[in-house]
């Protein structure tokens, strides 16, 4: 909102003396100048800051910080030299019992806000012992230095230019190496970088995935062109190099923006999917299929989400989005039977090599969008004791959330890394006569502002 008299009270250029009151979104400070709103971020709540106003929009400014003038005592130095302008990170300044405070209030206040829900017990953030090294993914845009050096790395806040990243506090040291070791290979054979903006060059991003449980990492390049006449003899130097990867792909995105993944691949050494151990259960991972990036939390959060199906071993259970089904999984051990709904084709493939991988006989999976087969399951009689709702950062479509209504499921359990989107659906959900009744966030993203939460909700009486 403007101030009090109509106008903007802020200009670009202009710095001012501000006090931090609570936080944005993104984990940046908010603070406000006769009522405006001023996003700073770097800046924690209860902070005096100098901030130089950076940009100004109708309702908001932006502004970075010049000097610290008061001090939390939850600011943390900062170990890594690219905070700041990658924008890989964004609480790295934080303390980390701070962070997991800050998102416990993030998701507690989307609910009031978004949702209209208020009341509900949003318990303490289940963080790490930890907190670094965690990601078992990594995923970078490839570009070039000046003076021609190709490089990969996260893009610099706010824009889509690439930041060399070498190293990386959260990505797991296999994943560094192997990252670099791409790069010099693309360099040593002459690769072209993709350019959004003309779309010519070659190499548009690189993904290396890591399983925890077995050490076996596989690496997939994405090209602007499925034409790669060295790219047999490219992956076999990849491979002698670095002996943990399994599998090289070829992954061919010929579209214009910035999408990742294309829709043809090729393997260009080794398996076409490498297999990770969890919790006692084994999962099969393939180039374009989902699976959660930090693997000790996404135990912590699986089974959360169990103990919140309340299962005694005579349920049905229906698992909306489930991936390669490493949730729907870990329910199967503790239902009657499970059904995963996941619109990508490989993963449901994926699924159910998975759940022959453990002999788990009691999982079904079907292919195609939740929003289309759900309500189809409902006509048809289907008939669910608990549903798991695991949606992409979007949330649910209506139709998802009316069908759940109609087909009289008892409990839900709502697995979300997007607290907005969550509140929304949930505040939909208690419109359709659910309750909810408890709200467990979990930190997967320790550092960013991201935060996942599983949500128990049941059908009230």
């Amino acid at each position: 909102m403007k101030s009090a008299a109509g106008r903007c009270p802020v200009t670009v250029g202009q710095e001012v003396n501000v006090t931090i009151d609570n936080y944005g979104s993104e984990g940046e400070g908010v603070a406000r100048v006769e009522g405006f709103a001023v996003f700073v971020p770097g800046a924690i709540a209860g902070e005096e800051v100098r901030v130089r106003i950076d940009d100004v929009k109708a309702n908001y400014a932006r502004g970075s910080i010049v000097d610290v003038l008061h001090r939390s005592n939850e600011r943390a130095d900062v170990g890594c030299d690219l905070y700041g302008e990658c924008g890989g990170c964004q609480l790295m300044h934080v303390g980390y019992g701070a962070q997991l405070e800050m998102k416990r209030r993030r998701v507690a206040e989307a609910l009031k806000r978004i949702g209209g829900i208020d009341g509900v017990t949003v318990e303490p953030t289940l963080g790490m012992d930890r907190p670094w090294e965690y990601r078992n993914k990594v995923q970078y845009p490839v570009g070039k230095a000046p003076g021609g050096r190709i490089v990969a790395g996260c893009f610099r806040r706010g824009t889509h230019d690439v930041v060399s990243t070498e190293r990386c506090l959260i990505q797991h040291p296999l994943n560094t190496a192997i990252m670099n070791a791409v790069i010099e290979a693309a360099q040593r054979y002459g690769l072209s970088v993709y350019n959004e903006t003309t779309g010519r060059g070659f190499l548009r991003y690189v993904l290396v995935k890591r399983a925890h449980g077995t050490g076996s990492a596989m690496v997939v390049l994405v090209t602007a062109d499925d034409r790669f006449p060295k790219g047999k003899e490219f992956a076999a130097d990849l491979a002698r190099a670095v002996p943990e990867i399994a599998s090289v792909v070829q992954s061919v995105n010929t579209s214009r923006g910035n999408r990742v993944l294309g829709q043809r691949e090729k393997v260009l050494w080794g398996s076409p999917f490498i297999v990770d151990e969890l919790d006692g259960l084994r999962f099969r991972i393939s180039a374009s299929s989902f699976y959660q990036v930090n693997p000790e939390q996404t135990v912590v959060l699986y089974r959360e989400a169990v103990a919140a199906a309340g299962l005694r071993g005579s349920e049905t259970v229906l698992d909306a989005y489930c991936g390669v089904g490493t949730l729907a999984l870990f329910m199967a051990r503790a239902a009657r039977e499970v059904y995963g709904i996941e619109v990508v084709d490989d993963a449901i493939t994926d699924a159910r090599t998975n759940a022959e991988l453990n002999a788990i006989t009691n999982a079904k999976f079907i292919a195609g969008r939740v929003e289309a087969v759900l309500p189809e399951l409902v006509a048809d009689g289907a008939a669910f004791d608990v549903a798991v709702l695991d949606p992409p950062r979007a949330g649910c479509e209506a139709a998802v959330l009316r069908a759940l209504a109609e087909s009289r499921v008892g409990r839900i359990v709502y697995v979300s890394c997007n607290p907005a989107t969550m509140a929304r659906d949930a505040g939909i959900l208690a419109g359709l006569g659910f309750r909810v009744e408890r709200v467990q966030p979990v930190d997967m993203f320790p550092h960013t502002f991201h935060v996942e939460c599983v949500v128990s909700m049941s059908r009230m009486e």
